[in-house]
Order: C-alpha cells, then sequence, then structure tokens
C-alpha cells in the first residue's frame, strides 16, 4: 500500500473522523456517526482504496536524485 493522500488531505480526514465520533459518543448524532472510524483510519495510514481506484494521489512528488 504505497501512500497516495498528503499532508492537508490526512489532516482532513483525522479531523472530521474524531468530529463524528465525538459527536456520536456526546449524542449529537445517531450511530451512524460511527462511519468516522472510516475517514479517520485512512487519514492515519495515508492510503485511501478509493483514491487507488480512481487513480488519485494527493501525496506531494518527490524528485528523483
Amino acid at each position: 500500500m504505497t501512500q497516495n493522500a498528503g499532508g492537508i488531505d490526512k489532516i482532513l480526514r483525522i479531523v472530521v473522523g474524531i468530529a463524528l465520533i465525538g459527536l456520536t459518543i456526546m449524542g449529537v448524532l445517531p450511530v451512524w456517526g460511527y462511519i468516522g472510524i472510516v475517514p479517520l483510519a485512512t487519514g492515519l495510514m495515508g492510503w485511501c482504496p478509493l483514491y487507488t481506484v480512481l487513480g488519485i494521489n494527493t501525496c506531494p512528488v518527490k524528485k528523483a536524485e
């Protein structure tokens, strides 16, 4: 699994995931809020399976040395 999620993308995924889970725990959102596990996990791993299928890569391009 090659990383395909860049810095800002990963941060947004982690923040959204934590927010959804937190709101669900506080009772603001129903049980479906636990779907926040998905963006949280993909943000922590830096790899999104949907990006792989669609050919998207938000990681910065590394220069060859």
